[in-house]
This record gives C-alpha cells, sequence and structure tokens, in this order.
C-alpha cells in the first residue's frame, strides 16, 4: 500500500525550481513544472559531487525527459527515473510525487 505524506503546500514551490523538504529523515529535493502541472522528488544527494545539492540545479527537459542538471558537475538526472543521462550506470532514488487540493505529497518507498 502506497503511503503518501504532506511536504508542503504547492504555492510554498518556485515555479520551474527546487526546493529541498526533510521527508521522513531524508533530504528530499522537489521539483515543480506548473506549465506541466506536475511535481517531481527525487534524492538531493549528488552523488557525482558526494553533496546534498540537486535541489539547487537546473531543470529542463532532454528529449522530452524532464532532468534537473546537478549544480556541481553538471550530470543531468532523469525526475521520473533518477537515471544518470550521462551514465546509466548510476541511478538516484526518484519518488512519487503528486499534488492533491494543494498539497505536495510525496510517497516513500517502505
Amino acid at each position: 500500500m502506497v503511503q503518501w505524506q504532506d511536504v508542503c503546500s504547492v504555492d510554498e514551490l518556485q515555479p520551474d525550481s527546487g526546493v529541498c523538504a526533510l521527508v521522513e529523515g531524508l533530504q528530499v529535493a522537489i521539483f515543480y513544472m506548473p506549465k506541466d502541472k506536475a511535481v517531481f522528488a527525487i534524492n538531493n544527494y549528488d552523488p557525482f559531487g558526494n553533496a546534498n545539492v540537486l535541489s539547487r540545479g537546473i531543470i529542463g527537459d532532454i528529449n522530452g525527459q524532464p532532468v534537473v542538471a546537478s549544480p556541481l558537475y553538471k550530470q543531468h538526472f532523469n525526475l521520473q527515473t533518477g537515471v544518470c543521462l550521462e551514465n546509466e550506470t548510476v541511478t538516484i532514488p526518484a519518488y512519487a510525487a503528486r499534488i492533491v487540493n494543494g498539497s505536495v505529497q510525496v510517497s516513500m518507498p517502505e
């Protein structure tokens, strides 16, 4: 069973940008794309830079895939799967995210 957790109000997010939230003790980078009415959640840890910085990356899309570019070494991570586009053997956790009644919710694995 999926457990959804309220993280913040959608009004607290910056459009086309990321924020970091502490969810069940983990740093989660949350990205809001209002044009697509989409919210994405991935682990905030950049495995190449060894730092919690992905929420500060630049978001966009590559070949129709929503991505974030790490602010450190510029690797691109798919916001839906967590897979690094430059090195597909590297993956970060991606979490289900949604907006319900103006609230951003994230589902963490059990």
